[in-house]
């Protein structure tokens, strides 16, 4: 069907929206001048609607003519059922009439109930990629195994749904020490994929002392640094870059340091008036699972020739804790020795993933298998026959 003048439909529950949902989309804007997007979502599920809804929105936004819809919907699906067809029926219809959207022409799906649902809508069935052979995922497939299925959940999502954990704290405390060890032991237990998040500000200091001890003409001190606002600003710009790329590799990530944090180094080295990193992250609002504060206390004060000293670990260790819990931040302040931290915090890990990759549905939800080629072309063959025969 390539009629461009025609009103599409594509329905789904989107949990969570992946790269078939995207690919069935595209292909209905490409044969359609308008097509409305219904997400369906049930409060039995455990993604929030508008969480989809804003993810949806964001893939396809540069998609002419494309329309997110959302419905609050729990009416129990059941296939063989006429009150269940009409039940479901009604409320896209309801949803098309409160965006005041043109009759439907053509309904897309990859799903069989697709012939059914154009009736209903006295449209034109159009299958999309029925047997898989293109796109092989399913939300079912995801939900079922997301660190396997990771890159194939739509970036908007990816970006949201990962378990960020981001560790924070003096100088010395322990901080990059135990990033290490969480992130070397999730990526041989379940989560191949992890990447090293590592503290962008220790390289740029790096850097900028490498420049000064060629202006000075001989090694620099760390105290020598002439820190600008420019440099926080660019720390947390790369910062911010590095865990965002980690969360569309892994569903789990670990983080060394983050943008937040070079908002406090920047207040320890230019005072509280300057504020090149808060600006430079004003509007992101990436949703953080947990901060794990390293706490001074009875850890020794290592100096590697980079560190202020440890006149102002305490200080810095209540100015976390303080800002942290003015952001309304979950946070927890680790205490121990090493193995004593990382016990705790992979308990703390272990449960929010455990949260995070469980997804409820009703009792009632269909379940798509992605079948073999084969079994997916006898699939295709007999329902272009049953079409030929009507």
């Amino acid at each position: 069907m390539t009629d461009r003048t025609g009103h599409g439909l594509v329905i789904g529950k989107f949990y969570p929206p992946h790269e078939g949902h995207l690919a069935l989309i595209r292909f209905a804007a490409a044969r359609v001048e308008r097509v409305s997007v219904i997400l369906m979502a049930s409060v039995f599920e455990s993604i929030p609607l508008d969480w989809r809804a804003r993810w949806l929105r964001a893939e396809t936004a540069a998609l002419p003519g494309v329309r997110v819809l959302t419905i609050a919907f729990d009416a129990p699906v059941d296939y063989d059922s006429e009150t269940a067809w009409h039940a479901n029926v009604a409320a896209m219809k309801a949803a098309l009439d409160a965006d005041g959207a043109p009759p439907v022409t053509a309904v897309f799906s990859s799903e069989t109930y697709g012939r059914q649902l154009a009736e209903h809508f006295a449209s034109t069935p159009v299958l999309f990629d029925p047997d898989r052979r293109e796109h092989r995922v399913s939300g079912t497939a995801i939900r079922e195994n997301l660190v396997q299925n990771w890159h194939l959940v739509a970036p908007s999502a990816r970006l949201d749904l990962a378990v960020r954990v981001i560790i924070v704290g003096a100088e010395s405390t322990g901080t990059t020490t135990l990033a290490q060890a969480l992130t070397e032991h999730y990526r041989s237990h379940g989560f191949p994929r992890i990447q090293s998040v590592e503290e962008y500000g220790r390289e740029l200091t790096y850097r900028l002392q490498g420049e000064t001890s060629q202006a000075l003409g001989r090694t620099a001190a760390v105290d020598e640094i002439p820190w600008r606002r420019e440099h926080f600003a660019e720390a947390a710009d790369a910062q911010h870059h590095r865990e965002q790329g980690a969360a569309l590799a892994c569903p789990l990530v670990i983080v060394d340091t983050d943008a937040f944090a070079t908002e406090l180094w920047e207040r320890r080295y230019l005072g509280s008036g300057s504020d090149a990193a808060a600006r430079a992250n004003a509007g992101r609002v990436e949703r953080r699972d947990v901060y794990l504060v390293t706490d001074h206390a009875d850890v020794p004060f290592e100096q590697d020739g980079w560190r202020d000293g440890e006149h102002i670990r305490a200080e810095m260790t209540e100015w976390f804790t303080i800002e942290l819990t003015r952001r309304d931040a979950s946070w927890v302040l680790l205490r121990g020795s090493h193995d004593d931290r990382e016990r705790y915090a992979r308990a703390l890990i272990d449960a929010l993933w455990t949260r995070r990759s469980t997804f409820a549905s009703p009792s009632w939800a269909d379940r798509t298998e992605v079948r073999s080629l084969a079994e997916g072309r006898r699939l295709n063959e007999r329902s272009c026959s049953d079409a030929m025969m009507r």
